[in-house]
């Protein structure tokens, strides 16, 4: 019978966690948001589903926390830390010691121990990196300045949960509970060894972590490898992940903290991105089922009993946190509304706070009523981040309607009196401003990644820092006498609030623009820019043409056919720009018109040679048959 039970448990949250990801998609409030959702609607609160004592599946869903941590190891290669080392170390450790320090005195006058109230202060300072990243991305708002500030802090959150796991026992002060949850040193095999004993044992087991994901584990991944055989890898991998596990709880360490440094480990590994791979579907799984475990924990009867203590509790932590990210994004010379974005964005508590309450409460470092109240608070204000982050978006918007003095670092734009203005140097831009310079053509350049800035200015390439979408600046870099102005931004909503400035402030300037996709280069067409390039386009032709020729075509041949695939392609995007907003017109032009051009490009192979971008090949004139 407790094997029927465990698998109806098992097949329900499974369920529910295919629930919850269509309706966070749905809602637009991403996956974390759905899965606490569906966990309240199955709990014992809505339809009673799963009782808070019928949790049997969430002792295996814990272990997608190790996972988690396993996997931003993984992901933190020293090369992208040490390029982001300011921003990390300076604005995400001010942003975790002061929240943590401010909260736990706020704690301390509520009348908590100041135990308790430093463990709040540390799970409240963390906020939502899943649903910020998902929100800032689908806002379009992931590589402004805002988002860049923000995603460094979050990284170093996600750091800082490593060291938070491993001192929040020092702040126990009420009695542990009896179950402690999977893997957090329940089964201590030091438990009456001498205190030297037990450290000598500790540091030998992580020692022994750093050795086996140094040294033995790539040669075991290179025989793994050998045998091509995908399940054996993953195998592999689950199996490191759940060694190390458990050696960290035989020596009372967190498997969490023992998961992270293998996976630090193994960063540099060449087989990071298959592990990543590998244990991607397992870790989303198994931390789905532990939000929808969060959800149906979610005490809605101690939410109505102490309605106004958690609402208030709420509001004063987004507005404690929002008022410390302004002044640390001011201090941090951040902008006025950058500071404001940044603020909004990250004021709300996150999922790892679920993680680390997983641990202090039966830890004996909060006592259940604290627990109930944090969890409640937790989620309550992250169900608030997208509006939030919407909300500021929109009131920036609404003031920048007038030039301001945001994000003035200070500009040091000049007027170089040159006939181009290229905006954003990155990959892009570069190759187009270094082409032009060698032919002795004059780029004035603006860009406003401060490192990019920086490197490029080392080696000898003039760059400046200015917001290219203020016309104050473009004004200053000289637009009144330039004759072509090449936009090479990623972020398309300011790209598309720079063709407006422009071609209202600077008529004259002939726009070149840098389109990332097809959906993006039909924004462009409808506000009437026709210079659209496509940044992969010529590339991919470029390599066509080399295997064209490896299979024995002439060179003439591959160039000629690669020549006329790229103006009938470019004659098509236009045409299908027309049809993208109605889905079914859609996809059948763009099934016609795919033929059309096999059809004209066949023809052309068979030596008709025809002039193919004289030749209609719309649906309503379809070429004849061969």
């Amino acid at each position: 019978m407790d094997s029927e039970i465990i698998f109806l448990n098992a097949f329900i949250y499974l369920s529910a966690a295919l629930v919850a990801i269509l309706l966070g998609k749905r809602l637009g409030v991403g996956a974390v948001l759905g899965y606490l959702l569906v966990g309240v609607l199955i709990g014992p609160c809505s339809l009673g589903l799963i009782s808070r004592q019928n949790q049997d599946v969430m002792h295996l869903a814990e272990f997608g926390v190790v996972m988690m941590l396993f996997i931003i190891g993984l992901e933190l290669q020293p090369s992208m830390l040490w390029n982001m080392r300011r921003k990390i170390l300076g604005l995400g450790g001010m942003q975790v010691v002061l929240t943590a320090l401010v909260i736990a005195v706020g704690g301390s006058l509520l009348g908590l121990p100041w135990q308790a109230a430093l463990a709040c202060g540390l799970i409240l300072s963390l906020s939502s990196t899943a649903i910020i990243l998902q929100t800032l991305s689908e806002r379009g708002l992931s590589q402004t300045e805002a988002g860049r500030s923000t995603f460094a802090v979050l990284l170093f959150q996600d750091i800082a949960v490593i060291p938070i796991i491993a001192a929040l026992p020092l702040l126990a002060t009420y009695p542990a509970a009896e179950t402690a949850g999977a893997g957090h040193g329940s089964a201590n095999f030091l438990h009456g060894l001498p205190g030297w004993a037990q450290a000598l044992s500790t540091i030998g087991a992580v020692l022994l972590v750093i050795f086996l994901g140094r040294w033995a584990a790539r040669p075991l991944f290179r025989m793994i490898a050998a045998t091509r055989q995908r399940e054996a890898f993953t195998a592999t991998a689950l199996v490191l992940v759940i060694g190390v596990a458990i050696l960290m709880s035989l020596v009372g360490l967190s498997p969490a903290l023992g998961a992270f440094v293998a996976g630090v480990v193994l960063a540099s590994s060449e087989y990071r991105h298959e592990l990543e791979s590998d244990l991607a579907p397992f870790k989303g799984m198994l931390l789905g089922i532990f939000f929808i475990g969060i959800g149906i924990g979610i005490d809605f009867t101690h939410i109505a009993n102490n309605l106004p203590s958690v609402l208030g509790l709420t509001l004063g932590l987004i507005f404690i946190k929002g008022i410390l990210l302004m002044i640390l994004g001011r201090v941090n010379g951040l902008g006025k509304d950058t500071s404001f974005l940044f603020a909004c964005s990250m004021a709300a508590g996150g999922e790892f706070a679920f993680v680390l309450l997983s641990i202090a409460l039966p830890g004996g470092i909060l006592d259940a009523e604290t627990g109930r109240t944090l969890t409640a608070v937790v989620a309550i204000s992250m169900a608030l981040t997208p509006p939030l982050i919407i909300l500021s978006q929109k009131i920036i918007n609404g003031r920048r309607s007038e030039p301001t003095d945001d994000n003035q670092r200070e500009s040091d734009v000049e007027d170089e009196e040159s006939p181009v203005i290229i905006c954003g140097f990155g990959r892009y831009g570069h190759t187009v401003g270094r082409l032009l310079r060698t032919q002795r053509i004059g780029c004035t350049v603006l860009d406003r990644d401060e490192d990019q800035i920086d490197l490029l200015r080392s080696i000898g390439i003039p760059v400046f820092y200015g917001d290219a979408s203020r016309p104050d600046l473009l004004a200053a870099a000289g637009a009144a006498k330039a004759k072509i102005i090449v936009i090479a931004l990623k972020d398309g909503e300011v790209v598309t609030n720079m063709i407006h400035t422009i071609r209202h402030s600077f008529p004259h300037l002939k726009i070149y623009l840098r389109a990332h996709s097809r959906l993006e280069a039909y924004e462009y067409f409808d506000l009437g820019e026709n210079n659209v390039f496509r940044e992969t386009l010529d590339s991919s032709l470029m390599m066509s043409m080399d295997i064209m020729k490896d299979l024995g075509f002439e060179e003439a041949k591959a160039s000629k056919i690669a020549c006329h695939y790229r103006k009938n392609d470019e004659k098509f995007i236009r045409q299908m720009a027309k049809h993208r907003h109605n889905r079914k017109e859609y996809i059948g032009r763009a099934k016609q018109y795919t033929q059309a051009l096999d059809e004209l490009m066949r023809r052309d192979l068979d030596g008709d040679d025809p002039d193919l971008t004289q030749t209609d090949p719309s649906p309503l004139s379809p070429a004849p048959p061969r």
